[in-house]
């Protein structure tokens, strides 16, 4: 019987249009040829501001099956991304989270949760993050305040005191660290200051943690946030947030970016983050060593203050800074950056971050850097 039905069906052919009613118009768009192709996506060391390279055991995370965001043992390891967050910041906060998005997604989660219209806002701006906030401050409804410094400068206690006792800011707004200039913000005794006039005090460690010390609880600081695409050397689209007691704030979780987060944070546990903070600290100091030697000029004139995650060099005379990235890009398969916002056209940035921050990789870039300045075009001043 199964054989003579066999034979008895029709050859298969498209529906028409009256029999499918999910096919009612047809299909303007053809299917792309480019996504018939191969992905391809090459190798190269990433020396920028960021992203930076994943760790092997970060991309074999990424491979692990896909689970449901509500099975047991994804609570379990959002328990142990909790405890490796509230390591890294050094925080004993409950609200302690990783949130679906950049780095920037996790500036606007807090400023929308600690802001409301008609608030006071001071924000330092010396760089492209001040910047934004500030921005997004504006859009809140907040009446924002700017503290303006030229990029490549800090803020003292005294001036940030003089605008707190000015504008009586319900939150101020400092970046830890400032990866469009490579500046390293000083932040002992700010949260005490604020304390003082009743402010909430948010900071930005995108481009620092991991790379520079930060101490959440003993500095005082009432929200703190960062990404995982930097030091942390995780995949980006997750951040890093926590919030104290006075500052209190989950949907369908990326389920396998947080089994790279939570490799990631387990790394630094098993490395320990003075060891962390160190290899950053040695790092950077072989790399300005090396970018003098080649006659170039570090951005950041205070060395105190130079953040040791991202390297900013002058661009030197006569040379475009597009020139030289691209050399170094199609020559050895390199990124350095140029500037961003206020720095923009001014500087290079290198940036040495995690399992980036090697020896073996400044001698690498240095070498690219000074075939570069032998082979790009100067103009003529």
């Amino acid at each position: 019987m199964l054989r003579a039905l066999t034979k008895a069906s029709v050859p298969w052919a498209p529906r028409s249009r009256l029999d499918c009613s999910m096919a009612s118009y047809p299909l303007l768009v053809r299917p792309p040829d480019a996504l018939r192709r191969p992905l391809h996506v090459p190798s190269r060391l990433l020396l920028g501001p960021g992203p930076s390279n994943l760790q092997p055991r970060v991309q074999a995370a990424g491979r692990l099956p896909v689970i449901g965001h509500m099975h047991k043992e994804m609570f379990q390891i959002m328990d142990d991304i909790k405890q490796g967050i509230q390591y890294v910041f050094q925080t004993k906060n409950a609200l302690t989270l990783a949130v679906s998005g950049s780095g920037h997604c996790a500036l606007e989660t807090a400023l929308f949760n600690l802001l409301e219209p008609g608030d006071s806002f001071l924000v330092g701006v010396n760089g492209i993050w001040g910047q934004r906030a500030a921005e997004i401050g504006e859009r809140i409804g907040a009446r924002v305040h700017p503290l303006l410094k030229e990029p490549g400068d800090c803020y003292t206690l005294q001036e940030v005191e003089e605008g707190l006792a000015q504008h009586r800011p319900a939150l101020l707004f400092l970046t830890h660290g400032e990866s469009s200039s490579g500046v390293m913000q000083p932040l002992d005794g700010f949260g005490e200051l604020c304390q003082r006039y009743q402010c909430l005090l948010l900071v930005d460690a995108v481009a620092s943690l991991g790379g520079v010390p930060i101490y959440m609880d003993q500095q005082g600081i009432d929200v703190l946030y960062s990404g995982s695409q930097k030091v942390l050397n995780g995949p980006p689209g997750l951040s890093l947030i926590s919030f104290s007691s006075k500052a209190k704030y989950h949907h369908t979780v990326p389920v396998t970016g947080l089994f790279c987060l939570r490799e990631s944070l387990a790394l630094v546990v098993e490395q320990g983050l003075e060891t962390c903070w160190r290899q950053h600290r040695l790092a950077s100091a072989y790399l300005h060593s090396q970018l003098q030697e080649l006659g170039l000029q570090l951005f950041v004139k205070d060395p105190a203050i130079r953040l040791h995650t991202v390297t900013t060099v002058a661009v030197p005379p006569g040379y475009s800074w597009r020139d030289i990235t691209d050399y170094l890009m199609d020559h050895y398969s390199i990124e350095i950056t140029g500037g961003l916002g206020p720095s923009l056209g001014k500087v290079l940035r290198i940036g040495l971050m995690g399992c980036n921050a090697t020896q073996e990789n400044v001698d690498r870039v240095a070498k690219a850097l000074r075939e570069a300045l032998r082979r790009c075009p100067q103009r003529k001043l």
